[in-house]
């Protein structure tokens, strides 16, 4: 029985989606809304041992008949969701403003259609895939994609629908079922999502939603051995969880575990552009793993940077991110509040120099917050801190400048700001990261790899590099002239 709720005037489903059909459990949990704590939203289906296994079957017998399928025809379906999350944007960013806290006009104008523009990319690539196909030794040689099995696709609680269309997209696209694990701290965009697969037409079976608690149901979904791929976003130690569980059932797996990202602003940058870009890290409150956290502006320029930093960042207003003057939307939880306040108060006992900010407002908001550590080694400047929470340090040369921004365990991304050509390529080349960004931030094509270096994760998504993953690549060699 398909219980719905509603939702600032939208109908949504708390429960599992399994096998084509709403699935409910005897336990739940709830979620509530950042920017109103008070606001209980739902109670959600909260899934067992037994719900893992019951996706995980749902999955393996819905594999066959849509691996059988050409990548042209299960690009149909792709399309045709892509469509319908087009046409429910409002319902969309309604739902996963109220559940994350994401600014409702950001998920409108941009958010949402990257979903959409997720399923028609892999689409339309595994469409265009060409098989690589050569003579070697008197043979002839193809390389071949087969789907793998069912895909296992575990999410976090920030930008949720993206990330989960993000993963899922190349996973159809490639011919494998998927089961979905959201966040349990904001799971109503991926039952949206369930809806419009269902609107759509897929087969029973080929997307599964299981929600719950990691510790519950996300240890019986990473064992299971019916499960063929692991795709995580997520933290590092519960990355370290997962991988034992692919390692023990041989089990490819793909971690994005965020990041410590520099900003480095050389002298010859546009300052203004790098003051604005620097304050704009605070854009979601933080809550970004690619986030340039770490400002590290050369020396000789430092105060005019600062001047210019401050200005932008006194503009920013914490508020109801349905509220389009809103530019800083809650943190996602009262935990995630305390976590995040806890490394402002222990850099202040440390000797770190709180220069802006370092305050919770109203609840559910921290202050945008700059520190000057008092030396590199400080915990903010080496641990994530995944909040509005930015440090600042200065460098003489080009050496130091790359040395600071390379010197903590992560690599997931990096931003360089510069005027000079010649320092764009070197510099872009010499800061460790998946991806780099010289005079600009958060541009994407969707055709190029994605990932991190160090514990920022293994593996890489996007383009052909997450439909490669999401197969079983074969080699077919037959002796020249041995057919007819």
């Amino acid at each position: 029985m398909d219980t719905r709720i509603d939702i600032a005037g939208h109908s949504v489903s708390p429960d599992h989606y399994i096998g084509g059909r709403r699935v409910a459990s005897p336990y739940t949990f709830e979620t509530r809304c950042p920017f109103d704590w008070s606001w209980k939203l739902a109670d959600i289906a909260r899934g067992t041992v037994a719900t893992a296994a019951q996706a995980a079957e749902a999955a393996t017998q819905a594999f066959p008949a849509w691996a059988a399928l050409s990548a042209a025809e299960r690009g149909v379906y792709l399309h045709r969701l892509a469509d319908l999350i087009e046409a429910n944007v409002e319902k969309l960013a309604m739902i996963e403003c109220l559940d994350m806290g994401m600014l409702l006009e950001s998920l409108r104008l941009r958010v949402i259609l990257r979903g959409a523009a997720n399923f028609r990319n892999y689409a339309d690539l595994a469409t265009a895939h060409q098989e690589r196909v050569w003579s070697s030794r008197g043979t002839a040689n193809r390389v071949i994609r087969q789907p793998a099995g069912p895909s296992l696709i575990i999410t976090p609680w920030n930008a949720p629908f993206m990330l989960s269309t993000w993963k899922c997209a190349p996973a159809l696209a490639a011919g494998n079922t998927v089961i979905l694990k959201p966040a349990d701290w904001s799971p109503l965009s991926a039952s949206v999502l369930a809806d419009l697969i269902d609107e759509a037409g897929f087969p029973a079976g080929v997307f599964n939603i299981v929600q719950g608690l990691g510790a519950e149901l996300g240890n019986a979904l990473t064992s299971d051995p019916r499960i063929k791929r692991i795709s995580f976003t997520g933290s590092v130690p519960t990355a370290r969880v997962i991988g034992k569980a692919a390692a023990e059932n041989i089990v490819p797996f793909t971690a994005e575990l965020g990041g410590k990202s520099p900003l480095l602003v050389f002298a010859d940058a546009d300052l203004d552009a790098a003051a604005k870009k620097a304050a704009g890290q605070y854009d979601d409150s933080g809550q970004v793993c690619m986030a340039g956290t770490r400002i590290i502006v050369e020396d000789s320029v430092k105060d005019a940077f600062l001047e210019r930093f401050h200005a932008c960042a006194d503009a920013h207003v914490m508020g109801d991110s349905r509220d389009p003057a809103t530019t800083m939307s809650a943190l996602i939880h009262p935990r995630h509040v305390e976590r995040v306040q806890g490394f402002i108060d222990r850099a202040r006992a440390a000797g770190d120099t709180v220069v802006r900010g370092g305050r919770t407002w109203n609840g559910q908001w921290i202050e945008p917050t700059l520190i000057v550590p008092k030396d590199n080694q400080s915990e903010v400047v080496q641990s994530e801190v995944f909040g509005p929470v930015l440090t600042f340090q200065t460098f003489r040369d080009e050496a130091e400048g790359v040395a600071l921004a390379n010197s903590t365990a992560y690599g997931l991304s990096g931003i360089v700001y510069t005027g000079s050509a010649e320092r764009a390529e070197r510099v872009g080349r010499a800061v460790r990261g998946g991806t780099v960004w010289v005079n600009t931030f958060l541009v994407r094509d969707l055709t190029a790899p994605f990932g991190g270096i160090g514990i920022s994760g293994i593996g890489r998504e996007g383009g052909d590099y997450a439909l490669d993953f999401h197969s079983d690549l074969k080699t077919l060699q037959i002796l020249d002239g041995s057919v007819t």
